[in-house]
């Protein structure tokens, strides 16, 4: 770890809280061996990075990464994009296709929301995590890779396990090395560096000098940060387009006064709420309601899982 100024770092990761530092104790002695590591964290809470981070500090750093969201695959997609198809093994296979696990042989291969694969592929990869080997679809040849794996998610495994969404075994198998991501309520005054780092360099790359206001200061210590650091880094984006040379914090829920969350469920929100937050919230409280379960929020929406994603990622 270095320090940049008082903020420390462990790869592309930034903080110096206390769960911060036990963390990269605990990323520092696995990088530089082989072992499965299982991420649980909360959606926003810098799982991808971590894993890169992981890969960059371990002896495959100049090998490639490959980043996999399991939930964003259909169901009767994931099998070739994991392993590959041979030409003609189904309609529209018209030549050899390599996958996943193929593209990062050498390197480290990082499959985020692994509750959300379909059982019946939890049996492969379960297999070629034991042996190493797998069939493309349609092929007979056996193919032989060398991958390190990093599997994330954001759901407790014990009841993915007894929801039936997550094989007992295969759970055994990823969480040789658990690490706990701390979500960003629990990182103190982390919360307030990043903000002014991602302030910082969102200066550097227009030119402007701009800082925040004592009120900015004020929200970003007490507010609740549902959407962890990805909604920190947008806040704090969003807020620097809309300010001139003092940047004020606006968030959700200030944005959304007038909205109330009723006992029955029922969300609603003061005329002249712009549609855009109207829509956000709305998705949000019905992936709430769904304990964060994108293919039941997503049917409930009326929107494809694809859709869903897309929308997330604006987020």
């Amino acid at each position: 770890m270095t320090s940049d100024k008082a903020l420390k770092r462990f790869g592309r990761l930034y903080g110096s809280s206390t769960v911060m530092e036990t963390m990269y104790r605990q990323l520092e002695r696995v990088a530089a061996t082989d072992a499965t590591v299982l991420l649980e964290g909360e959606s926003g809470t810098g799982k991808e990075l971590i894993a890169q981070s992981l890969h960059l500090a371990s002896r495959r750093a100049e090998r490639q990464f490959v980043a996999v969201n399991c939930g964003a695959i259909p169901a009767h997609l994931i099998e070739a994009a994991l392993f590959g198809h041979e030409k003609g093994s189904f309609t529209g296979a018209v030549r050899r296709q390599t996958g996943y696990f193929e593209h990062a042989s050498g390197g480290t291969l990082f499959l985020d929301e692994i509750t959300e694969m379909p059982c019946d592929m939890q049996v492969k990869l379960l297999r070629v995590l034991e042996s190493g080997c797998f069939h493309r679809v349609g092929g007979s040849e056996q193919v032989r890779v060398d991958v390190r794996l990093i599997a994330a998610t954001n759901r407790s495994l014990l009841q993915s396990v007894q929801q039936g969404k997550l094989r007992q075994d295969l759970m055994y198998r990823l969480a040789v090395f658990p690490v706990r991501v701390p979500p960003l309520r629990e990182r103190g005054h982390d919360i307030e560096q990043l903000a002014r780092l991602f302030l910082q360099e969102l200066n550097a790359q227009a030119g402007t000098s701009k800082q925040f206001s004592s009120s900015a200061v004020d929200t970003l210590r007490n507010y609740a940060w549902p959407g962890n650091v990805r909604e920190l880094k947008n806040l704090v984006h969003r807020a620097y387009i809309l300010s001139a040379d003092i940047v004020h914090l606006d968030t959700p829920a200030t944005r959304g006064a007038g909205r109330a969350l009723l006992a029955d469920g029922t969300l609603s929100f003061a005329v002249g709420t712009p549609l855009a937050d109207a829509q956000r919230e709305l998705i949000m409280a019905t992936l709430r309601h769904f304990s964060g379960n994108k293919r039941l929020t997503a049917s409930a929406l009326g929107i494809s899982v694809k859709t869903l994603y897309n929308r997330l990622k604006e987020y």
